[in-house]
């Protein structure tokens, strides 16, 4: 398992779950992210780093999906084909997830510690949920 920077898709683990999206249906790709973030929201003795990194990587391609999105996915990152058009509601999940990556005690966020790119990654998860964060066109 590696990790090469700080982004959303930086590592071995993010690849991994994007690659769990290629060839599903719009519905069973809704479905993965959701579980994505479903696993982080209902850990209970903290978020674990596979889960942290898979709700991260899941995030920032919902976030990319927002209209004016500032978050956009390499297409060496992203999974090949587009995202089906995504359930707002996968939004507010997102941003429950990422907030329980960045509270104290989850693993994934200690294995980043006091290392020189913790700042960089916490400013890059930040930045995906601000993106989240921006009001929906009616």
């Amino acid at each position: 398992m590696g990790t090469w920077g700080t982004g959303p898709f930086d590592s071995d683990l993010a690849a991994d779950f994007v690659g769990k999206l290629e060839g599903l249906t719009p519905q069973q790709v809704i479905d993965v992210l959701e579980g994505a973030f479903r696993r982080v929201t209902d850990a209970v003795a903290g978020v674990d780093a596979g889960d942290g990194a898979e709700a991260v990587a899941a995030g920032a391609l919902v976030a990319s999906t927002v209209p004016d999105s500032l978050i956009v996915i390499d297409p060496n990152d992203g999974p090949r084909q587009s995202l089906p058009e995504l359930p707002t509601s996968l939004r507010t999940s997102a941003r429950l997830a990422l907030i329980r990556v960045l509270e104290e005690g989850s693993e994934f966020a200690t294995g980043w510690g006091h290392s020189a790119d913790a700042d960089q990654w916490r400013q890059e998860v930040r930045q995906i949920l601000q993106a989240l964060e921006a009001p929906t066109r009616h």
